[in-house]
């Protein structure tokens, strides 16, 4: 079992910078990866950026590709998402997931882009 709890969504302007943090607990030494998705009102769920927990490996979906960057701190068990040069089309609400062999999922962070 696996927990996540996200936190750092809020309103920015666009061109702004935020950075969401995912707290992973519980059966951490059993990850794979951690990944952020996004989801925009009356669209669907959609990758944004994956890391592997033990090597850290890292891969961004096009859209955020430059702007975006996904990090972790094992001491921390803490997975970060720093997203600079924000567009109103990042808004959403942001979660992060754990692949374990499972999908286990956060609550969410909302966050808004004013233009």
């Amino acid at each position: 079992q696996v927990q996540l709890v996200e936190s750092g969504g809020g309103l920015v302007q666009a061109g702004g910078s935020l950075r969401l943090s995912c707290v992973v607990s519980g059966r951490t030494f059993s990850l794979y990866t951690i990944n952020w998705f996004r989801q925009a009102p009356g669209k669907e769920r959609e990758f944004v950026a994956t890391i592997t927990w033990n090597v850290g490996i890292t891969n961004y979906a096009d859209s955020v590709k430059g702007r975006f960057t996904i990090a972790r701190d094992i001491a921390k068990n803490t997975v970060y998402l720093q997203m600079n040069s924000l567009k109103p089309e990042d808004a959403g609400v942001y979660y992060c997931n754990a692949n374990n062999g499972n999908n286990n999922w956060g609550q969410g962070t909302q966050v808004t882009v004013s233009s």
